[in-house]
């Protein structure tokens, strides 16, 4: 699993979710995702931003937990298109 501790960091450093954007030019939105820990995807360009404004580095903002159950390996399921799924979520 990985963790975002942006709202951390805003909360340590004192800045809001309105002043991230102005300062680095990424949408509002991707703030909130980020913020709220509900984004599905990840630039480079923007952990690139986000870790320049408050001087931070990748791992303050990011983090990897390991899962408890492993989603690769024998736990890997790939559909008819492709695409991968969790054996656990059917």
């Amino acid at each position: 699993m990985i963790k975002i501790h942006l709202s951390k960091l805003l909360w340590e450093r004192r800045m809001t979710q309105k002043q991230l954007p102005e300062l680095t030019g990424i949408r509002r939105n991707a703030i909130n995702d980020w913020y709220n820990e509900i984004g599905v995807s990840i630039k480079f360009e923007h952990i690139d931003r986000i870790c320049e404004v408050p001087g931070c580095s990748v791992s303050d903002l990011i983090e990897y937990i390991p899962n408890q159950v492993p989603r690769t390996g024998k736990y890997l399921v790939t559909e008819e298109h492709g695409n991968q799924k969790d054996k656990k979520k059917q």
